[in-house]
This record gives structure tokens, C-alpha cells and sequence, in this order.
């Protein structure tokens, strides 16, 4: 397997717990002892809980319970025991994960009757608690059962305040626990009235819907769960894991977002060699000759693969378009498009194809897709406008991953999917959007929400632009580059609305605002950039008003800092080896200069000791890469 399990410290302590009475409460306390979970049942046997956080309310008594669970049950027993593990990723924002819990399992029976328990599996970590709920085989497997509502509550001391969107790709707004427009999305990251943060997650959706957040009429400032439908399955059976992060600062969500991958299942692909992370550049002519000329820009640039999208196949929402065979939407372009020709001159160059499909020729297609394309040569496949939330759905898109590992192809999932974690069991799913990025032409305040909420779930496909002229309308140049390095995606697509000089302009509604790429020097930073990490380091943050971000990558470190305001940034190096000496490469916004992108560019000698001090501009960033000196200049980027 090669998600390599390293065994640092394993305990395991089992204790089991018979109650005298259905009343007695029990606790599970995180490993650093400052999360205490609590579990109790009421007199007519409905389950609560509560969270503290050091020693303070993060969750007041709450409801837990499916259908049929919410009342009448009886505790059997409770089981303990820790764990400390670590394993390696074959890529990531970290290349180890420290796996770290103390757990407890509770068991409840129902009228009595043991032949059907229920139990609620609780981990305590240092970043957070985690629960869902188990259906045990017991005597009757494959018994059938059905969830029609999940009782579970998060009840919010005092008057908090929640970053909420209603929509994957929407924009957030800071509400009171008293109104929303709508069902939050998750992550939802919640800011209480003494200033502590808690975030509300789901992780391991698979075999079940979306769970979004709603506000319970009846109990002021309680959260409830909001089922995308009905779920039904056959025992044995878990639920997906509610997630309940704290911290004193909304940065260490961040900095603790692995823990939605620990709560899934370890790879199932044994060798994932040819799962290959880099920088990709979309073909938007849909001509042989562009994508040539995408796969030329491409090598030069140390980007690894290029991108048809919508098109390349016929109309996309049309459902006689097959993608079986090419044949170029008119609309978007007037061709020719020799797919297998473009296909064999990356693979002489090193550059791998990747294809757009949408989801109804994907819901068609599908079995048939994968072993063509494999077959063709591509690389990967960005699936387009995907159904999600109820449990079928969200079934068949991960099952469709699942079946794209076996023909070795990578994915993208695009449009509203947010992920739970699926990428450790599948690290074929290098990506996914649900993430408000350029296409919508956020500024950097609202780049500041997502960074803050959104990538607490994983990695989002942010669509990176440059020379468009949208740049100047979201921020600048330098917070492009900055947003790079800080909105983590494997597959990090870059010039999204840009191409090649030598690529064809053409007439087609994908390409008529397409910005022609300047060989620059600015281009050195996105050609030295990679997409994944040995470590990641949360400098500072405040929820849409400023981000630093550091990052290495073997020996290099890359630092991108976001503001929404005008600010001093004071970046101190202490992350560095102090044993050696540096060269920082500073990319930063200049309204004084006469270059296109106004990108000042200019190296200084650092270590470990140095503080840095910059002023940014309102909607300004600043980038730096930061070398040994004995460091070559470029890299693949990967």
C-alpha cells in the first residue's frame, strides 16, 4: 500500500464501561486534555452531548439521533482506547500526517432489544471531535434501514456569528446565528462572542448525502443538520463523521485540515506512481494547433499538462454529444481538432492531456470513457457540472472515481462537489472546485473568506488568471501569484483565461477574451512553482482581511501574503533552517512602474533571523521564493 503506514507511537487501551444506570454521563478528553466531549442520556433516553474547549462551552447540550434513534434508547456499554500513527500521502499541503485520538465507542440498544444496537464511535483529537454513527452487522447483516432525518444539533453558546454561503461556488457573508438566507455550506466556521472559533465539518461522504447546516426554528442559536435527502443501505454501516474543530485562531483550522483525511479509509491503490500532481494550462481554441502550442508553452514553462475543455466532444449540455469521438462544438471553434495527434506530441515533450467531460455524457458514457481514454493516451479527466447531495448521487461520483483509478486517470471534479477527505482512499482525485475561484472574479477580501473556510476541506481548483483583465479588478498581480501558493491544488491550473502567443485566436465564445501570455519575467515565478509540499505553515490570518501562507518544498520555501486592506506586513523568517543562508526573490505590486503588470521583482539576502517589513496596498499581495544559496533557480514545479 503505498500510503506508508508508519507506526511512531501505537497504544491501545481498552476499557469497557457497563453504567448502572441508562442516566450516567460519560467524557472522552483529547489527548492535549483541552477538548472534553461528554455524552449523557436524558430520562426519556434521548442522547445528548456537549464540547468544551479549555475549559470553557464550545458546544451547550445537544440532541443526537437518527430516525428512529432520537428517543427511547438505553446505554449497554462504552468502549476506550488511543491511537498515535502517522503515515506519508504520495502528495499534499504535508508529507507526513500524524494520525492522533483517543476514542470511545458507546453503545445504545433500543426497547431492549440487542439484537440491533446502535453506536456512536467518538474521536478526540487535539484539532477537534469528530462522531457518526454505526449500524453493526449484529445478527441480522444486511439488514435494509433507511435515515429519513438526522437529529444531531450543535447548540452555540452566546451570540455567535457564521461565515455563511448558501452555494459551493457562492460568496460568503458574516450572519448572526439568528437568520440565513438558506442551508450553510461546510465547512462552517463560526466565530463565538469571546472571540474562540469553531468549525463545523462532515468527513468520509461517501455511501450517504450532503449534509448541509440549517437554524433550528425552535432553539435559539442552535444548528441543526440538513439531510439533501433520504439515505438507505443495508447493515453493517457507518455514517459520515460531524466534525467539530477549535481554536483560538481561525488559521489553525487550516493548519489542522488533515484531519478530514485521517477520518478516511487508508489509499485503496496500491501503486500510485502514476499519480502525477503539476501545473496545468487550459487549451481554449480547441485546434490541433493550439494545443500544440499549449504543449510548447508548457515544456518551456515547466508546466505538466494542458487542458481541452468544453467543447472538444460537441455541445456539452446537448445529450447526443458523445465523448467517444472528437467533434469540435462550432459554437466554440471551427477546429480542426486532431486529439491523438496533440496527445502523442505531449507525450514526446512530457506533457500530458487531460479532458473535459460534462455529466451527461459522464452519466452515459462513463464505462465506456474510461478504458478509451486510457487507451488514447489522457492523463486525467475534469468532470463538468456534477450532480451532488443526495445519496445516489454523490454515490455514483465517487464510485466514477473509484472506476477511473482502475485505468489509471486522474480527476478534477468541478462545479459545486466539496470534499470530505475521499482523496487518501482515492489520491487519484487530485482536485476538485467548490470553491468560489476566478471564473466568478472574487477580490482578495473574499479570497480571504475561502482561504479561511472553503480549504479547511481540502484542495480547491481555484483557476488561477494573470495577464486577464480581471486580475486588476480582484486584487493585483503580486496576489495572483500569492493566491497561488495559498489556495492548495495538486492540479494548480494557471492563465486560466490567458493563452500562448502562437495559439490561434479564434471566434468561438471560449477564447474571444483570452489574453495573449507575455514572455515576462514574472513568468520565472509560476515556472518555479509547485503544487504540492513537504510542510505547510499558517503565518496569520484574520477571516477576509489578510493571510500569510509558507510553504516548502524540498529545500525552497514559497510565502504568499493576501490583504484586503492596507496594511504593514511583518514577516518574520523563523521557519528556516537557521543553519543556512537564504536568497528571497520578492514579487510585489509597484503602481509606479510602466510594465504591463506593474510586478516589481528584486532578490535580498535572508535567514532564519530576519523580519521582513512591506507595505501593501489595499488588495495588494506580495510573493517570495526563498532558496539556499546553493539552490538551482527553476524547478519542474510538481
Amino acid at each position: 500500500m503505498t500510503f506508508l503506514k508508519i507506526l511512531s507511537c501505537f497504544i491501545c487501551l481498552t476499557i469497557s464501561i457497563r453504567p448502572p444506570h441508562a442516566q450516567q454521563a460519560t467524557q472522552l478528553t483529547s489527548p492535549n486534555g483541552n477538548l472534553v466531549y461528554s455524552f449523557s442520556l436524558s430520562k426519556d433516553g434521548t442522547p445528548h452531548y456537549s464540547i468544551t474547549y479549555r475549559q470553557k462551552p464550545l458546544i451547550l447540550p445537544s440532541t443526537l439521533g437518527l430516525s428512529g434513534w432520537e428517543k427511547g434508547v438505553v446505554l449497554s456499554n462504552v468502549v476506550f482506547s488511543k491511537q498515535d500513527t502517522s503515515w506519508r500521502p504520495p502528495y499534499g499541503e504535508r508529507s507526513l500526517v500524524r494520525d492522533h485520538y483517543k476514542q470511545m465507542i458507546i453503545t445504545l440498544f433500543r426497547d431492549n432489544d440487542k439484537r440491533s444496537p446502535l453506536r456512536i464511535l467518538v474521536r478526540a483529537y487535539n484539532a477537534g471531535i469528530a462522531f457518526r454513527y454505526v449500524f453493526p452487522a449484529a445478527a441480522n447483516a444486511g439488514t435494509a434501514v433507511s435515515i429519513k432525518k438526522d437529529f444531531t444539533e450543535f447548540s452555540i453558546p452566546g451570540n455567535a456569528k457564521a461565515w455563511v454561503t448558501t452555494t459551493a461556488q457562492g460568496k460568503y457573508s458574516l450572519l448572526a446565528l439568528d437568520s440565513w438566507p438558506g442551508e450553510a455550506e461546510r465547512p462552517l466556521v463560526i466565530q463565538l462572542s469571546d472571540g474562540r472559533y469553531l468549525c463545523l465539518a462532515e468527513a468520509a461522504v461517501v455511501n450517504y448525502c450532503r449534509t448541509k447546516y440549517s437554524l433550528d426554528p425552535d432553539k435559539a442559536h442552535t444548528i441543526r443538520c440538513a439531510m439533501s435527502g433520504d439515505v438507505n443501505f443495508v447493515t453493517p454501516y457507518a455514517t459520515p463523521w460531524r466534525v467539530v474543530m477549535a481554536a483560538e485562531r481561525p488559521g489553525e483550522f487550516l493548519a489542522n485540515n488533515d484531519l478530514l483525511l485521517n477520518l478516511n479509509l487508508p489509499s485503496e491503490i496500491e501503486n500510485t506512481s502514476w499519480i502525477k500532481p503539476g501545473k496545468v494550462i487550459r487549451e481554449i481554441s480547441l485546434t490541433t494547433t493550439g494545443g500544440k502550442a499549449c504543449i510548447d508553452f508548457a515544456a518551456r514553462h515547466h508546466l505538466r499538462y494542458i487542458e481541452f475543455d468544453a467543447g472538444w466532444y460537441g455541445p456539452e449540455n446537448n445529450d447526443a454529444s458523445s465523448a467517444l469521438a472528437v467533434n469540435v462544438d462550432p459554437s466554440r471553434s471551427p477546429g480542426p481538432l486532431n486529439l491523438q495527434d496533440v496527445i502523442n506530441y505531449g507525450k514526446s515533450k512530457g506533457i500530458g492531456v487531460i479532458l473535459y467531460v460534462n455529466q451527461k455524457a459522464l452519466s452515459k458514457q462513463l464505462d465506456s470513457i474510461l478504458p478509451l481514454f486510457e487507451s488514447w493516451g489522457v492523463k486525467g479527466i475534469k468532470f463538468g457540472f456534477v450532480n451532488v447531495g443526495p445519496q445516489q448521487s454523490n454515490s455514483w461520483l465517487l464510485e466514477a472515481v473509484k472506476k477511473a483509478a482502475k485505468y489509471h486517470l486522474m480527476v478534477d471534479i468541478h462545479d459545486e462537489y466539496r470534499p470530505t477527505g475521499y482523496s487518501r482512499t482515492y489520491p487519484n482525485l487530485v482536485t476538485q472546485e467548490g470553491i468560489r475561484g476566478d471564473e466568478e472574479s472574487p477580490n482578495n477580501h473574499e479570497v480571504l473568506v475561502t482561504l479561511f473556510t472553503r480549504m479547511i476541506a481540502g484542495a480547491g481548483d481555484q483557476t488561477n488568471c494573470y495577464f486577464a483583465p480581471r486580475v486588476d479588478k480582484m486584487g493585483s498581480h503580486a496576489s495572483q501569484m500569492a493566491k497561488a501558493i495559498c489556495i492548495y491544488s495538486p492540479w494548480q491550473f494557471i492563465y486560466w483565461y490567458d493563452r500562448p502567443e502562437d495559439s490561434p485566436r479564434q471566434t468561438g465564445v471560449a477564447n474571444t477574451s483570452a489574453s495573449v501570455i507575455q514572455e515576462i519575467p514574472d513568468l520565472r515565478f509560476y515556472d518555479a512553482l509547485p503544487t504540492v509540499w513537504n510542510d505547510s505553515k499558517v503565518i496569520e490570518g484574520k477571516i477576509g482581511e489578510y493571510g500569510t501562507i509558507a510553504r516548502r518544498n524540498g529545500n525552497n520555501w514559497y510565502v504568499g501574503s493576501l490583504t484586503a486592506g492596507a496594511r504593514t506586513l511583518i514577516l518574520s523568517l523563523d521557519f528556516l533552517d537557521k543553519n543556512r543562508q537564504y536568497e528571497a526573490t520578492v514579487y510585489s505590486d509597484d503602481a509606479s512602474l510602466t510594465t504591463p503588470t506593474k510586478l516589481a521583482i528584486r532578490k535580498i539576502k535572508v535567514t532564519a533571523a530576519s523580519i521582513l517589513r512591506m507595505q501593501l496596498k489595499r488588495m495588494n499581495g506580495v510573493a517570495l521564493i526563498i532558496r539556499p544559496f546553493f539552490s538551482s533557480p527553476h524547478s519542474r514545479g510538481n
